[in-house]
């Protein structure tokens, strides 16, 4: 059984015999294809984009963010021609925003609505559980006091698992093993490590916050975690109202 394949590349079975008239409408249509192909211009390598470019673009594709600590000289290209990136990027509806202050170039979803109603093909949008959101926001703080004793753009804010525990204890409780509360809280870390927001713990327990934590949890985002605490609070006072309600009287 013949594959398509077979169908483009055999050849069909007719005469091989060609007459004059043959010859001179087969030269026409061969002058004629000739003259198509050189009203187009032809892609040679220097009409393609600069090949350091083109390596700091795919980068930030394939990594969503691109670091100066990290990746000094393809940060460097990309700040240089941020321009010349976006617009690259500009037929794919996503760009490339620079925090050159933080050392931090990330690429951003143009989305055509201003509300969190969005979806793109090459981008799978991931929620946040509110036990990681609560996370990053204490994360947040603790990156902001780094940047107010040490100046912005100051790296190396560093965090221990240990000193963690207490601040998610305040808001999901003491289950009383300590085990237990340390494995939630790497498990935790581990999950928003995924999203770029902090490393893996070192050798004595400690993490490294990432610059890209000042824009994920930003001002509208802290603001959403506040109305889904407030909200998770007032369903649980409903809930212990409930529970503490006496039974009515027979």
């Amino acid at each position: 059984m013949k594959s398509i394949f077979d169908e483009l590349t055999t050849a069909p079975e007719t005469s091989t015999h060609l007459d004059n008239a043959d010859i001179e409408a087969f030269d026409s249509d061969t002058e004629t294809e000739t003259q198509k192909e050189s009203d187009v211009p032809p892609i040679i390598d220097s009409q393609r984009t600069d090949g350091r470019l083109r390596e700091a673009t795919q980068y930030l594709l394939s990594s969503g963010l691109l670091e100066q600590a990290n990746k000094a000289n393809l940060y460097r290209i990309a700040l240089t021609y941020l321009a010349d990136i976006n617009r690259l990027l500009e037929p794919l509806d996503l760009q490339a925003q620079a925090d050159d202050i933080r050392g931090l170039i990330f690429l951003k979803v143009l989305a055509e609505s201003t509300d969190d109603d969005w979806s793109h093909p090459m981008v799978r949008k991931q929620r946040l559980t509110l036990e990681q959101s609560l996370l990053l926001a204490i994360l947040r703080q603790y990156f902001v006091n780094h940047e107010q004793e040490s100046g912005m753009g100051a790296g190396d804010a560093v965090v221990s698992v240990d000193e963690l525990i207490p601040q998610l204890q305040v808001y999901f409780g003491d289950s009383g093993s300590e085990s237990k509360e340390r494995n939630r809280a790497i498990t935790l870390l581990d999950q928003l490590k995924g999203h770029g927001v902090v490393t893996a713990p070192d050798a004595h327990g400690r993490v490294t916050i990432r610059p890209i934590i000042a824009h994920l949890a930003n001002p509208e985002n802290l603001q959403a975690l506040l109305r889904a605490l407030q909200a998770q609070a007032v369903t649980d006072v409903a809930v212990d109202v409930l529970l503490e309600s006496p039974e009515d009287d027979e």
